[in-house]
């Protein structure tokens, strides 16, 4: 079977990350038509947009891209290309798996966490009052004539959006994925001993939820505490749901526990739409320089192939991958013990290696 892909190379670092990534892919076999479209600085050259219509007609026809980072192009219009595509295409589950894996230097061991972050509203949703506007000063005066509370004249605001909906949809999926893939535990992220309303209804509906998944272990837990807790013992937590804002910082705060962003896939996940791409940056200085790790993306690859049914082959080109890292031979400077290591490789030579495993089977 022929899966038909939309590919997005992305920005600064991404065409190197996705071009080695794109060649491990095919090395496992599977069969590919991509589909390429492009977004960010490049489109906004050519179309007038950092984020062209074509590109998204392209996306909701093959229902799946396996996109690099891209980077917002200063004074477009978006506060980011991301959140504008995850928005536009209601991509509301962002998938982020962060494990240990042999040969990482890092103190914690045995991790295996799952991040599942809401990813259409909270404070991100865009909805804010800039200071000294009449907007402002309207609902400055509305908060003051609704609750008697005097906020400063010179206030900005943001609003942070919970609804029932996105909570409701958010939780179920982070259970659905728990069962389908043979975790034991979801846990909900939030602050709602202080924000009794917002993050009050995130958990509630959480454990409402809950209750439809008794084979799934139900607990919850404050960000702050959680912080504390993941620096501490994070092999006691296995599937993480939390609200946009939240679930931004936890995740790279967990990538910092399994060896960096470099080691950190993700994924963006609708009803019928789903795309793959890395956490970390497009990072511009390092573009062209064979010098950026491709693991993150190629284990987004990995995402993509168990999303589409190639369970088998994503399990031969994510044990690859582990062995290339576990011989720390050939990868990048970053996952070196010391980074000015002149024995680390660069981007291509990393697909080169893992590429050597995959064929070795």
């Amino acid at each position: 079977m022929q899966h038909r892909v939309t590919f997005i190379p992305g920005d600064g670092i991404g065409p190197e990350v996705a071009k080695a990534t794109q060649r491990v892919l095919e090395a496992t076999g599977v069969r590919f038509q991509w589909d390429d479209v492009i977004i960010g600085s490049q489109a906004q050259d050519l179309f007038g947009t950092p984020l062209p219509e074509s590109t998204l007609e392209s996306i909701k026809r093959n229902k799946v891209a396996l996109k690099a980072p891209v980077t917002t192009p200063i004074g477009s219009g978006f506060r980011s290309v991301n959140v504008a595509l995850r928005q536009t295409l209601d991509l509301y589950a962002c998938l982020r798996p962060y494990k240990v894996y042999p040969g990482v230097h890092t103190p914690f061991k045995d991790v295996d966490i799952v991040v599942v972050r809401e990813n259409t509203e909270d404070l991100y949703s865009g909805i804010e009052f800039a200071k000294d506007t009449p907007e402002a000063a309207e609902l400055l005066d509305f908060v003051f004539n609704t609750t008697g509370e005097k906020l400063k004249n010179d206030s900005a605001l943001s609003l942070k959006v919970i609804s029932q909906t996105a909570s409701r949809r958010i939780a179920t999926f982070a259970f659905e994925y728990a069962r389908q893939n043979n975790r034991r535990k979801v846990t909900a992220v939030h602050k709602a001993n202080i924000l009794k309303f917002s993050d009050g209804l995130f958990l509630d509906t959480a454990r409402q939820a809950a209750g439809g998944y008794p084979d799934i272990e139900f607990t919850d837990i404050v960000v702050d505490a959680l912080c504390m807790q993941l620096v501490r013992r994070p092999q006691q937590f296995d599937v993480l749901v939390l609200p946009n804002f939240y679930g931004d910082f936890i995740s790279d705060l967990c990538a910092g526990l399994v060896g960096g962003l470099g080691l950190a896939p993700g994924a963006n996940i609708g009803d019928d739409i789903a795309v793959f791409e890395p956490t970390h940056g497009s990072a511009p200085k390092y573009a062209g320089k064979n010098k950026a790790n491709p693991i993150a993306m190629m284990l987004s690859g990995v995402m993509m192939l168990r999303y589409l049914g190639e369970k088998d082959r994503a399990d031969k080109l994510e044990k690859a991958i582990a062995e290339v890292i576990a011989e720390g031979k050939d990868v990048t400077y970053d996952l070196k013990p010391d980074p000015a290591d002149s024995t680390a490789v660069g981007t291509s030579q990393v697909a080169d290696a893992v590429i050597e495993k995959v064929k070795r089977g």
